[in-house]
């Protein structure tokens, strides 16, 4: 195996990352226009989780690139794993949520809360999805500190997020009625 093969391929999947991230920019910003007064303003959020989606696919780059990081068989093999994870419960979400996903937090159409798949036992699981991508990402190639820096950046988003979309949620109460006994994002746990 070359070299540089790993490195290559590390590069490939933060770019594929990235590209993956501007689709679905594109498909939520058509559907905000859609219903544009159905969109809840996060005047410093959202551009902050922009940042740390764009510090996604540079960050462990540059951190692999400058500090000469290894690259670890078995610690990839571990974050690939945990990124297989994260991509089948992203398909899953994906497919229960159907048109009502968004990158923004948007009031659901009428009284439609998705009751079935991963939502029949946490409230969030695409932002678990992005937990699991943002701590395992960076991990293919040895990236930690990126890793760390990212997913405690994610943290503090992710904290401000949920409390934004749970307050706009928590005011139907078919919502609150479906989510009352969910977890947040890990059953048992939080």
């Amino acid at each position: 195996m070359p070299a540089n093969l790993p490195l290559l391929v590390f590069a490939a999947l933060l770019l594929a990352t990235g590209s993956m991230r501007l689709v679905e920019l594109a498909v939520s910003v058509r559907r905000m226009r859609q219903r544009p007064d159905a969109v809840v303003q996060e005047p410093w959020l959202f551009p902050l989780m922009a940042v740390l989606h764009v510090g996604l696919v540079a960050l462990p780059l540059t951190e692999v690139w400058w500090l000469h990081r290894p690259f670890l068989p078995w610690l990839a093999t571990l974050a690939a794993l945990g990124l297989a994870l994260a991509t089948g419960l992203r398909a899953w979400t994906l497919r229960t949520i159907g048109r009502a996903w968004n990158v923004r937090v948007v009031v659901p159409e009428g009284s439609m809360i998705v009751r079935t798949g991963p939502y029949a036992f946490i409230r969030h699981p695409n932002y678990l999805t992005v937990i699991l991508e943002i701590a395992c990402l960076p991990l293919l190639h040895t990236a930690w500190l990126s890793a760390l820096f990212l997913s405690a950046l994610n943290g503090f988003v992710l904290f401000h997020r949920i409390r934004t979309e749970e307050a706009m949620l928590s005011k139907i109460p078919e919502w609150r009625e479906a989510m009352a006994d969910r977890w947040r994002l890990i059953p048992w746990v939080i």
